[in-house]
């Protein structure tokens, strides 16, 4: 009988894929066409199993495997695995984070050229009996500035790519570190909006959260070059279509090539028979080298999975000792906010460097699982690319962000004490906070060199401001004129003797603060600085 791992090829990943896994010695199993139900009688079979999108790995299904060790996806996404059920039953979960991105890039650069040369409009003119060769007139790269938003792998490769035809790159990503523009030969742009102002052309690489969500909108695009090239080739819903509508209409925007939507798949849509629009659908990825490439990188993961148990591509979380984790656990979801404090508080415009400090008895520990939550506080939701506690180390590492971490068995104060330190060029933000009572709630003890002690609750609003009466007023008479109710409000108290003339508040709320009452504070004399973070 054979003692040979046993995998199961779920779906079509592509030749080497499979061959990968039969190199190394495992009895493959092909199951394209099963019949359904199957999966649920035979999974129990297999110590592996290499999918792609269409398996949906649930937890009832993996209630059945009880003998597997490893799911491989042949992609990026992992929408399709139940990944907290997989990590209770000690299923690793791995994927082929890198697979597409050359595919993505490339893409993104054809749609530019196809815009910017009226490609497919000068196609379909041609194959209908016409010559218009005037109509089809269009512009060329070389001179012009490419505007990069996101400056992750994808990015970067566009960016590569885009040198080579004579453009000058401008990119702009507050959670890159300065030295990698440099490295990457590619100018940094400090804020969005000069990327608007410069850019000729522009491509949007950003992570979709409910902060970039229509990120190219009336606003931004009132603030560009007139005639500009806009692209989305990372996802739907970053740019807001009918304001994209509206621009093309008016000339503000010369053309736009679009790959994605925010409702996929889609057929009708009002920019489809626009005379200035090239749409694609979802092809970012679909080249036949990706599909085969992430079959190869899933099935390689595999491999190690069952035959080191050491991977470099896992989803869920490494394995920590026990008796670390029970001590720990608590202190990831403090260490995850108080990531996202400090860089949400920085006092500059991006992140060149990590530092996170752990004080008191929880320094004794494996405190790996506290540096990666911080780490994933700071990152998520901010890079084009998926971070939890495996990938978080690569992400940053690749976006050329320093990272550091410091122990020491002795706290003041508290038993345990997290800080974190975000720099950005020549400033250093630092929050620090702990753990308090039975419940151990996290409490946020240091914001900007203020000393507290309040509740990290869902949605915090820190202020400074002229220390002079009537402030809190104020600040409740804005929130309370935008619908957001209050529930705790605390003013900090600066260490040592030196007089100053400030103020430092923390307002908990049990909703976000919108922008517009933020930029009211910040226009009521007194108020020097105002940031929100919801977690």
């Amino acid at each position: 009988m054979s003692t040979a791992p046993k995998v199961l090829v779920k779906e079509n990943v592509g030749e080497s894929g499979i061959q990968t896994l039969r190199d190394a010695g495992f009895d493959v199993e092909l199951g394209f066409d099963w019949a359904d139900g199957e999966l649920e009688q035979r999974l129990t079979e297999f110590d592996g199993i290499l999918i792609r999108s269409a398996t949906k790995l649930t937890a009832d299904k993996l209630a059945h495997g009880d003998n597997l060790k490893v799911i491989g996806r042949a992609g990026v996404g992992v929408d399709n695995v139940d990944v907290p059920e997989a990590s209770k039953r000690g299923i690793i979960v791995v994927n082929a984070p890198q697979s597409n991105v050359v595919t993505a890039a490339e893409h993104t650069v054809a749609l530019l050229l196809a815009a910017a040369r009226n490609i497919p409009q000068a196609h379909a003119s041609l194959i209908s009996g016409k010559w218009e060769r005037s109509k089809f007139s269009g512009v060329e790269l070389q001179g012009k500035t490419l505007g990069i938003l996101g400056f992750g792998r994808i990015g970067q490769l566009v960016a590569e790519r885009a040198a080579g035809f004579g453009v000058k790159v401008l990119a702009y990503d507050p959670f890159v570190g300065a030295d990698r523009f440099r490295e990457a030969g590619v100018s940094h742009a400090e804020t969005p909006e000069q990327i608007f102002a410069e850019s000729d052309f522009i491509t949007i690489h950003l992570p979709k959260t409910p902060e970039t969500l229509g990120f190219l909108g009336d606003a931004a695009f009132a603030q560009m070059k007139d005639g500009v090239i806009v692209l989305n080739v990372a996802r739907g819903g970053l740019i807001d279509e009918e304001a994209l509508g509206r621009a093309l209409d008016s000339g503000k925007v010369g053309a736009a090539a679009l790959d994605v939507f925010p409702s996929e798949p889609v057929t009708e849509h009002p920019l489809f028979g626009h005379p200035k629009v090239v749409v694609t659908p979802h092809l970012g990825a679909s080249t036949a080298e990706a599909t085969d490439r992430a079959g190869q990188q899933a099935a390689e993961q595999i491999v190690l999975a069952l035959t080191t148990g050491a991977v470099t591509t896992a989803i869920n979380v490494p394995a920590v000792a026990e008796e670390d984790l029970a001590t720990l656990g608590p202190f990831v979801p403090l260490c995850e906010r108080l990531g996202r404090l400090a860089v949400g508080l920085s006092e500059g415009t991006g992140v060149d460097g990590l530092q996170s400090e752990f004080l008191g008895r929880i320094a004794e520990r494996d405190t790996r699982p506290l540096s990666l939550g911080v780490l994933v506080g700071a990152l998520s939701g901010k890079t084009e690319e998926h971070v939890n506690q495996v990938s978080a180390v690569s992400v940053a590492e690749e976006r050329g962000i320093e990272l550091s971490t410091s122990t020491n068995s002795r706290a003041r104060d508290f038993a345990d004490i997290v800080r974190v330190s975000v720099k950005s060029g020549s400033a250093t933000t630092r929050v620090a906070g702990t753990l308090v009572g039975e419940r151990q709630r996290p409490h946020l003890i240091e914001a900007w060199g203020w000393r507290f002690n309040v509740q990290l609750d869902d949605h915090l609003t820190v202020l400074r401001y002229r220390d002079q009466p009537g402030m809190l007023g104020k600040i409740g008479t804005v929130l309370g004129e935008a619908g957001v109710n209050i529930v705790s409000a605390a003013v900090g108290y600066r260490p040592g003797d030196e007089p100053v003339d400030s103020a430092v508040m923390v307002v908990s709320s049990d909703q976000a603060v919108p922008a517009a009452a933020i930029d009211q504070l910040l226009a009521t004399e007194g108020f020097e600085k105002v940031r929100t973070v919801s977690f």
